[in-house]
């Protein structure tokens, strides 16, 4: 099925995936869900449906089918496999019967009894026993269950021991008793409230804290390999590898929710912004359906008041009863009969992050979608922030940048990168090499290098950039600062520094920097800027070391002057190329008789 002959509302929507882990579900034309698929990279996952024709017939029947689709992104793969089983069991996808197996993923039980048994099931029973997973990987939950019962000597029997059983005396101890993997629980021999200390122990594992479990096996790893038992430490190292690797809990599914809704919002507070509202429903302690709505502020209405309108539109649109709501703030609405909660941990809170991640996703997906379709009014907006973030009185449609590279001293060099409407330029970069410095000072060379750079564009009339960023605290910024005033140009040409450890932005005169919000578009641009400086300066700086180190060993060849390797390395560029370069090659540019002399001084003859 070729790209092309879907529609161009969807292709546009997968162009834009997310590379996060997720869950995708596939639609056909009459909006019936008839595939649920997770992906460890979305985008990656969902073009290779439609990138090709496919070996097997049922998918090429599904690429057929697809008329739209949509998805949920998840912090983790594990996730997206947990989402993936409990999506599938809701909705029962027809391509999904005939392209996967639909089986459940089993659970570790801690039953409610007296003396309780911890063991693998593939069937929940509401009888207030504890239930943890659940387990994609088997290996790993059988792992588990081992190495417990390693630790903790708890019963694998399934006698009925209650308080009446050990009256009546109807126990007999068992070949795990006499071998010291059971305490002999169904005589009493060990008491109700020591072997309840064991199962609190257990559920600690269960529930991630692995800690102790992790020091017991790697010490018995240590003692066994002194023992020169290598193939039992073998066998200890791969259970010990399981657990590190071990999940107790997915964020996705959990047995202590059971049918909750939940909205996440993602709203910085500005009203210049849209504010994106997730709704999510759980249903059996598992996200079976997702959906985002997007609210403009018209009257500075607060997150309260959207949140409000939010619920009222999904009920309304999705016929939804609310009884228990997980929300990061209380809505401004009138609800007796629901139950809202603000969870800062646990199974709800994790819930109400992934939320909020899918709202903020469809924040990012919007403004793809607005750069595809309008990438002129994309710019406009990433001017406009960065022009209120810096402080400028225009928008900064010419922004340059510098850095400065020198290891130990050496070779200093300093690189101006230049992105003109918020991208790079590369034909106008330029490379300096300082001239009037020594040693490795990167304040004087920061004032060399500007001074330089725009006196020589004064000079020869070019335009001047609007923004300066320098890659550097207030030091490299004072020495800017510095340059700018000696040329004149400190009302014409706004500056600042970037520091490097926590991106922040420092103004001159002001000792107190700013930090740009993370998912700033104004900060993108800047640390693209810095990156791009950084780059471009340190290759630079690599070649002029290669150069430096390539001439010096043609100056120590008898015979070889300056002329000689300076043509050299005008011809072959890099010092790597001249130690390839055949002595024919080198002829060609110096003469046969010093091309032998090179070759031999080179090669160590």
């Amino acid at each position: 099925m070729a790209m092309h002959r879907k529609s161009a509302e969807l292709m546009e929507k997968i162009s834009i995936l997310p590379d996060t882990p997720g869950v995708y579900t596939y639609y056909d034309a009459e909006g019936t869900v008839i595939y649920v698929g997770k992906a460890k990279n979305l985008k990656r996952r969902v073009s290779s449906y439609f990138n090709r024709t496919h070996e097997c017939t049922r998918t090429n029947l599904l690429v057929r089918a697809i008329a739209d689709m949509s998805y949920i992104v998840v912090p983790t793969e594990q996730d997206a496999l947990d989402l993936e089983n409990s999506m599938i069991k809701e909705y029962k996808p027809r391509y999904n019967v005939l392209l996967k197996d639909d089986k459940s993923y089993p659970w570790i039980v801690v039953t409610n009894e007296l003396y309780p048994r911890v063991f693998l099931t593939r069937q929940l029973v509401r009888d207030g026993s504890k239930y943890f997973g659940p387990y994609a990987n088997t290996g790993v939950a059988h792992t588990v269950i081992e190495l417990i019962r390693e630790l903790y000597p708890i019963r694998t029997c399934r006698l009925p021991i209650t308080e009446d059983y050990l009256a009546r005396g109807a126990g007999h101890l068992c070949l795990q008793y006499h071998i010291k993997r059971c305490k002999g629980c169904c005589t009493g021999a060990i008491d109700a409230e020591t072997y309840g200390e064991y199962i609190r122990n257990i559920k600690q594992i269960l529930r991630g804290n692995t800690g102790e479990l992790a020091e017991y096996l790697m010490g018995e790893m240590t003692r066994l390999a002194g023992e020169l038992r290598f193939e039992e430490a073998q066998e200890l190292k791969l259970k010990y590898q399981l657990l590190q690797n071990y999940r107790s809990r997915s964020v996705i599914v959990s047995q202590t929710i059971t049918d909750i809704d939940v909205f996440g919002i993602d709203d910085d507070g500005t009203a210049e912004r849209d504010v994106y509202i997730n709704y999510m429903h759980v249903r059996r302690g598992a996200v079976v359906r997702s959906v985002t709505l997007r609210y403009r502020r018209s009257l500075d209405e607060s997150a309260a008041q959207l949140l409000a309108y939010a619920m009222d539109e999904i009920k309304r649109r999705l016929g939804v009863v609310y009884d228990e709501v997980v929300v990061p703030l209380t809505p401004e609405v009138e609800m007796p009969e629901v139950t809202f909660s603000i969870p800062r941990r646990g199974d709800k809170a994790k819930l109400l992050d992934v939320s909020v991640r899918n709202a903020r996703q469809n924040r990012i997906d919007d403004l793809k979608h607005m750069e595809k379709r309008n990438p002129e009014e994309r710019l406009e907006r990433t001017l406009e922030r960065m022009k209120a973030d810096f402080r400028l009185s225009e928008l900064p449609r010419h922004i340059e940048c510098f850095d400065n590279s020198n290891i130990q001293g050496s070779d200093p060099v300093a690189s101006c990168v230049v992105f003109r409407n918020a991208k790079p330029s590369k034909r106008d970069y330029r490379h300096f090499n300082i001239r009037t410095v020594v040693g490795p000072d990167d304040f004087a060379s920061m004032r060399e290098v500007l001074t330089r750079r725009y006196s020589r564009m004064m000079a020869e009339g070019e335009s001047l950039p609007q923004l300066v960023v320098v890659d550097g605290g207030k030091g490299q910024l004072s020495s800017a600062v510095e340059a700018l005033d000696e040329l004149g140009l400190r009302g014409t040409i706004a500056v600042v520094g970037i520091a490097k450890r926590l991106e922040e932005i420092y103004f001159p005169g002001d000792s107190v920097p700013l930090y740009i919000d993370k998912n700033s578009e104004s900060l993108r641009v800047v640390q693209h800027l810095r990156d791009e400086a950084h780059r471009f300066g340190i290759t630079h700086h690599r070649n002029r070391r290669s150069k430096s180190q390539i001439s010096s060993e043609l100056a120590a060849i008898k015979g070889i002057g300056e002329a000689t390797s300076t043509a050299l390395l005008r011809h072959f560029k890099s010092a790597k190329r001249v130690r390839e370069a055949s002595e024919a090659e080198i002829a060609a540019i110096v003469g046969p008789a010093k091309a032998r002399l090179v070759k031999e001084g080179l090669n160590g003859v």
